[in-house]
């Protein structure tokens, strides 16, 4: 949280917990620290909205959350260039990793090993024993020396789920060991993996996920290796094929989360894991080494350059395993198909662990089959969808086709290290399957534009249409950038051109091109496009002002009455003139706006107009992303868990 930022936390009083949301103009606070917030408040229906808040630092912050502050700032000091991806792998801070970066490890199938988890403690603890040993401490004093230095890296770090994973079980472990009682692996992760039993929020934690799932993944690896490997190899091919065994098992496991998260399976990932294994080994007690050595400062400078070369293979290793053609799987699973991929996984598993594994197998294969089927059966859809997609302040709006294709319209904005395309608008489609057959830009203002760079190399469109306002911005500039160089056609909107998509008609009502030269705000020469499906119409604004609404109605070239209204500039005053609204005449209106934003948006002047017309005002600072489904007569609006018919005119 910084001036400027909008963030989302919780008010904590007892065992009330109320949802917050928060427009910072004063002070700065990491993620999960606990602050003192002032400003104006107003409830919504997702919480409560603070604007002009000012944060200030309670007198009860955690020694943990102290401690872990601390460390970050000691970690941006050392290393300098790589302390963003440094932070990411001693105190689980991946806010300042590239997204590029972060993209091409995703790729490569070794993201999971850029934010804390179980590997990392694990390694850790085993660097720390092995010091112990080394100073021949008595067994028993080594293993409790290692359970507490794991413990308080553990607090420091802020306790993440799958760091308290990993410390259970290692505890659970090296005390087993000390009593010299047998314990099985599953015993331990089951105790491990009882973390949400005293905070159920742990639970939906994808990295808490990832690391159960996986360490399952690697205890059924060694009951494969015990039975396959070690009677017929040894030495270093004995090491190598276990690790490789293992490193496919757990990537296996793992890949139906994965898919379901980040809409990519990775098929070079046993490989990649293989190649990084090694360097992270001995790249994490490193880092963990000169940061116990900070007070020293000579000579944590002096560590902390010598690990450079270790970040440097680990990179490359990303680069190298993303470069392969191929090496990943863009996916779009189903409920349906993300849960047939579990229990091919989990049967999987269960065939490493049987002694008869012809059964676990076939159920397996079976449901990896449907699995991979169920996408490719047509959708037999009737409906088209338009789409207006949460992205705070800024608009994204997608129309989804009978045939489930899409055409995006905008795609937010852009912040320091992110924007909206990467982070919402390329999940949001890809979760939901279909191809991007057109994206369209209203204008070139940065909660528009922001994130098209982002969606037009993920996505890769065939076509760009656009206004082609003369006087652009930085993020305009790049996105043509990436449309050239993913052989993206560039298309000018003409006014009254149209185009259909499976059935679904869209109009260019405006820019119009002389009208554009008269022009010095490109709000005025936003691109409105009318979607016409049966006898249904959808008007899209972009941020049109009252200047070009009075163009439209004295030029447009069809009649601009229609259903459902995006409404324009996200409610602002300056936009949504009673004659504008009186001609369109809208069923429902969405408004597309960041809670507690401050420009003042939405305006109560226009939400009462619209109200008065009796019309149903939808806005995702209320609702979230909202759904206005057509079979081309009635309308179905999706919103907030909550589905109603949109009553007719």
């Amino acid at each position: 949280a910084a001036p400027g930022a909008f963030v989302r936390g919780q008010i904590r009083d007892g065992r009330c917990r109320v949802a917050a949301s928060l427009a910072v103009t004063r002070g700065r606070a990491d993620g999960g620290d606990v602050v003192r917030a002032e400003g104006s408040a107003f409830t919504t229906r997702r919480g409560l909205t603070i604007k002009r808040a000012r944060l200030g630092r309670p007198s009860d912050v955690s020694l943990a959350r102290a401690l872990r502050s601390r460390a970050a700032s000691t970690i941006d000091s050392l290393f300098g260039v790589n302390a963003p991806m440094a932070r990411a792998l001693l105190v689980a801070d991946t806010r300042g990793i590239d997204p590029t970066i972060r993209d091409r490890f995703a790729e490569s199938g070794i993201v999971h090993m850029l934010s804390i988890s179980g590997l990392h403690v694990g390694i850790i603890a085993l660097a720390v024993q092995l010091v112990f040993q080394a100073m021949r401490l008595p067994r028993a004093a080594a293993s409790m020396g290692t359970v507490t230095v794991t413990g308080v890296y553990v607090l420091i770090i802020g306790a993440p789920a799958p760091a308290v994973r990993s410390g259970v079980m290692l505890g659970v472990a090296l005390l087993s060991r000390m009593a010299q009682r047998p314990t099985s692996p599953w015993a331990a992760l089951a105790l491990g993996a009882a973390v949400p039993l005293g905070d159920p929020r742990m639970a939906t934690d994808l990295g808490y996920q990832l690391s159960v799932v996986g360490i399952a993944g690697l205890i059924a690896s060694g009951a494969l290796t015990r039975r396959w490997i070690t009677p017929h190899l040894d030495g270093w091919r004995a090491s190598v094929a276990k690790v490789l065994l293992a490193s496919t098992v757990a990537s296996i496991a793992t890949a139906p989360l994965v898919a379901w998260s980040f809409g990519r399976v990775s098929l070079i990932a046993p490989l990649t894991n293989l190649a990084a294994g090694p360097i992270v080994g001995v790249l994490q007690p490193a880092l963990f080494l000169v940061l116990v050595l900070a007070p020293l400062r000579g000579i944590a400078s002096f560590l902390a350059d010598a690990v450079h070369p270790l970040f440097s293979a680990f990179s490359t290793v990303a680069f190298i395993g993303a470069s392969v053609p191929h090496a990943s799987l863009t996916v779009a699973p189903t409920f349906t198909g993300a849960s047939l991929a579990a229990i091919a996984t989990g049967a999987l598993l269960w065939a490493c662990l049987a002694h008869f594994p012809a059964r676990p197998l076939a159920v397996s294969l079976a449901a990896a089959a449907m699995a991979a089927w169920i996408p490719l059966v047509p959708s037999r859809s009737r409906e088209a969808e338009l789409h207006m997609i949460d992205v705070g302040q800024g608009d994204a709006i997608a129309l989804r086709t009978p045939r489930g294709r899409w055409v995006l319209f905008d795609a937010g904005r852009a912040w320091r290290g992110g924007d909206a395309g990467r982070s919402t608008v390329i999940p949001y489609l890809r979760r939901r399957g279909g191809e991007l057959v057109a994206f369209v830009l209203s204008h070139p203002h940065a909660d528009h534009v922001g994130g098209v760079e982002s969606v037009l190399r993920a996505l890769r469109p065939p076509s760009y249409w656009d206004g082609a306002y003369i006087g652009g911005s930085e993020p305009y500039r790049e996105s043509l950038s990436a449309a050239l160089a993913g052989g993206i056609r560039w298309r000018r909107v003409r006014v009254g051109e149209s185009t259909v998509v499976d059935g679904v008609r869209l109009r260019m009502l405006a820019p119009d091109s002389a009208w554009m030269t008269t022009l010095d705000d490109p709000n005025d020469a936003s691109v409105v496009v009318m979607i016409e499906y049966g006898e249904v119409r959808f008007l899209l604004m972009g941020d049109a002002e009252r200047d070009e609404e009075r163009w439209l109605l004295a030029n447009a070239p069809v009649p601009l009455r229609a259903d459902v209204l995006k409404v324009g500039h996200h409610g602002s005053i300056t936009s949504s003139t009673d004659t504008f609204l009186a001609a369109v005449r809208p069923r429902a209106a969405l408004v597309s706006v960041g809670a507690g934003n401050g420009y003042g948006h939405p305006s109560p002047r226009v939400m009462s107009a619209l109200a008065e017309m009796g019309t149903e005002v939808l806005r995702s600072d209320q609702l979230g992303s909202v759904v206005v489904a057509t079979d081309g007569r009635r309308i179905i609006i999706h919103a907030d868990g909550d589905s109603w018919a949109l009553s007719t005119p």
